[in-house]
């Protein structure tokens, strides 16, 4: 049964069209991305139009929409929660960082620019007419917009033209939930000095506090929570467990470049590149019952892999520097030649090859020799390419010849071209006719993402690997797109169960 059925109503009958509620935390990594996503799927659980909305999202992981355009991959997943298609509309604007001092900017999906800090700092005020308007569409289209706030809105020094906290809150008429994180400590402290550093106007905003990935009884906490409540004037709307579910993440925060499985039958060594970006590819293969997959920052953490790869970046040219003064480029030349097969994806399919050039300046400009263990040459271009790609191996050689004929999909997100030499064999042909990435030997590379999703491709993967050791892979390979579901799923029972939902209904309701 719907609560507060209203909403429904009230929304289509406005002229702003949806209700909003925002998540903002005390600090990046709180758990915003993730409960927004439980908030979008327990909203659609219980019969609304909901979509995802952050103003400004900064990441290295993207995705590419279904008409080519590029956005956060934060809401892409909280997109899929709440059941519908990801838009860029959902995430107007889009910082990738390129150094640590500058990032590349990206305006409704599409490429505007790097930028370094300062530099944005003074133009990004003319982003806002694009933030409200892709706002504002998207909210004639649902009845509820639930809003990702951005690191906290309490870092004084950037409040001044404010569009990713308070800003939008104001802009949305959205009312706000803070996000404490209990796990790294001092929570009362975070979710009080957070409250009493913003402006009277901005307190009023918030309408409750929610304690996150809260470990033991939570009735220890009941005093503490009384007094939060008194010392803030702000109810407590709940104290959310850590949940054990497996949800892509935002960043390189993420918890999983620490996971291992000991007792796998399949190692596999991920190269933890300094800006790796789209490392949400290798999520399907650490959910898979026998995968072991370990993040690899040190030459002498190699150990001896049954599968190497090398995964995308966001800086191609300074992250191959990176391997080879780290002693993790011969590593890999090593153990490839001992046959070891290796997998580059995007920037990793570059830095495979003989040669790297930026005559466009996309990175900063020069060359660089390759890893040299296949045979092609890249260029950078100013362009970015973006597509939504189907694709199928052709006859594969080397030890995963297993993938010939398979049929997978995914997408592209890159600004260079790869040439093949004359001696080069094509790896995949794309919707039967362009050819696509590269092998030589054990030695496989592609600018597609994602084929990991495809349970054939996996399994063609996993078996062939096996069988290299004289092993069965018997354990069940996991139907993907099925088991994201049942990850939503229990997202939303964890959240649902943990918050007080008919105050974050009522607080939907009255807005701001």
């Amino acid at each position: 049964m719907l609560i507060n059925k209203k909403i429904n109503d009230n929304a289509r009958k406005s002229t702003h069209k949806a209700r909003a509620i925002m998540i903002q935390g005390t600090m990046s990594n709180a758990g915003k991305s993730l409960i927004c996503a439980g908030l979008c799927r327990i909203l659609k659980q219980d019969g609304y139009r909901v979509a995802p909305f952050k103003s400004q999202n900064m990441a290295l992981n993207s995705g590419v929409t279904k008409d080519g355009l590029e956005m956060g991959r934060a809401q892409v997943v909280q997109a899929e929660a709440a059941g519908i298609e990801p838009s860029v509309l959902m995430n107007p604007i889009l910082l990738k960082p390129v150094t640590n001092m500058g990032s590349q900017l990206i305006v409704c999906g599409q490429v505007r620019g790097n930028y370094e800090a300062a530099e944005y700092f003074r133009i990004k005020h003319t982003l806002i007419p694009e933030i409200r308007k892709a706002y504002d569409e998207l909210a004639s289209q649902n009845d509820i917009i639930v809003i990702e706030g951005a690191g906290s809105p309490a870092e004084i020094n950037l409040s001044k033209g404010d569009f990713a906290n308070m800003g939008m809150a104001k802009l949305a008429g959205a009312p706000v939930l803070l996000i404490g994180d209990i796990d790294r400590g001092g929570v009362f402290a975070q979710l009080y000095g957070t409250i009493k550093l913003l402006p009277a106007d901005e307190q009023d905003i918030i309408k409750g506090l929610v304690i996150n990935k809260f470990r033991g009884d939570a009735n220890l906490l009941s005093d503490g929570l009384d007094m939060i409540s008194s010392l803030t004037d702000k109810p407590v709307a709940g104290v959310i467990p850590m949940l054990d579910v497996d949800i892509d993440d935002e960043d390189s925060l993420s918890s999983r470049f620490y996971n291992n499985n000991n007792e796998a039958i399949i190692d596999i060594a991920v190269i933890k590149l300094p800006k790796i970006s789209n490392f949400t590819d290798m999520a399907p293969l650490e959910a898979t019952e026998g995968v072991g997959v370990r993040y690899i920052t040190r030459a002498q953490d190699f150990d001896r892999p049954d599968l190497i790869i090398i995964p995308g970046t966001k800086n191609t040219i300074s992250d191959l520097m990176w391997m080879r003064t780290a002693g993790i480029e011969e590593q890999i030349v090593k153990l490839a030649k001992a046959g070891t097969p290796v997998i580059g994806i995007c920037g990793g399919y570059q830095m495979l090859g003989m040669s790297i050039t930026d005559k466009a300046g996309t990175e900063g400009g020069g060359s660089i020799t390759g890893i040299g263990l296949l045979p092609v040459h890249t260029e950078f271009k100013t362009e970015k390419l973006l597509a939504k790609t189907s694709a199928t191996f052709l006859k594969v050689n080397g030890l995963l010849r297993s993938l010939s004929g398979v049929n997978i999909t995914g997408y592209e997100i890159h600004m260079g071209k790869t040439y093949l030499t004359h001696e080069a064999s094509s790896l995949l042909t794309l919707n039967g006719n362009e050819v696509m990435g590269c092998q030589n030997g054990n030695i496989y590379g592609s600018y597609m993402h994602g084929f990991f999703e495809s349970n054939e491709c996996r399994s063609a993967i996993l078996r062939d690997l096996s069988e290299h050791k004289g092993l069965t892979f018997n354990k069940n390979i996991l139907k993907w797109e099925e088991y994201k579901e049942r990850q939503y799923d229990m997202l939303a029972e964890g959240i649902r169960s943990n918050l007080n939902m008919k105050m974050i209904y009522d607080i939907i309701e009255k807005g701001i």
